[in-house]
């Protein structure tokens, strides 16, 4: 009679670590790509909510241009707060007196979401955004009386390296 000896199924020392080698190789290169794409992500999520904003407030100029906005004499017909796009303002040409409204909601700013208080405490959307009044020079732009454009209050630079305070 032949005995059979029973041999224990699995894996040797040596190749469990070739294993985790193989593993930690795989990690170490897919890590970059994926910062990069978390990056990009981040970045195309700020052209979009840019674009959004400088649409709405274009489309309110047009509104106070058109008289369906009531503009005092000597202002620029710009929005006196981002806020005003998204609660909206009663338009004089309606018998109704409707408010128009050029936003749903007010996108907060991607890039700056790292820079919240803290203390913990939530930013408004409004407060993320670096805003430039009418008044103001493009290269060294002020806050003033209306809103004339947006800009983002990140310190860091683009993939493209432009500063996204330039974008």
């Amino acid at each position: 009679m032949v005995k059979k000896v029973n041999r224990l199924k699995g894996f040797s020392y040596v190749e469990l670590i070739f294993s985790v080698a193989i593993l930690a190789l795989l990690t170490a290169v897919a890590t970059p790509y994926l910062e990069k794409t978390i990056q990009r992500k981040k970045e195309n999520e700020l052209r979009a909510d840019l674009l959004e904003i400088r649409t709405a407030i274009d489309a309110y100029k047009k509104a106070s241009d058109e008289g369906k906005i009531a503009k005092v004499l000597g202002e620029s017909g710009y929005p006196r707060r981002l806020q005003d796009l998204v609660t909206g303002v009663p338009d004089i040409t309606d018998v109704q007196k409707r408010k128009l409204k050029f936003l749903r909601r007010l996108p907060t700013d991607p890039m700056y979401v790292e820079k919240r208080s803290s203390n913990g405490v939530e930013l408004k959307p409004e407060d993320s955004w670096g805003k430039r009044s009418y008044a103001s020079d493009a290269k060294n732009p002020r806050e003033g009386v209306d809103v004339f454009d947006v800009y983002s209050l990140s310190e860091k630079k683009g993939l493209n390296g432009v500063p996204y305070r330039q974008w």
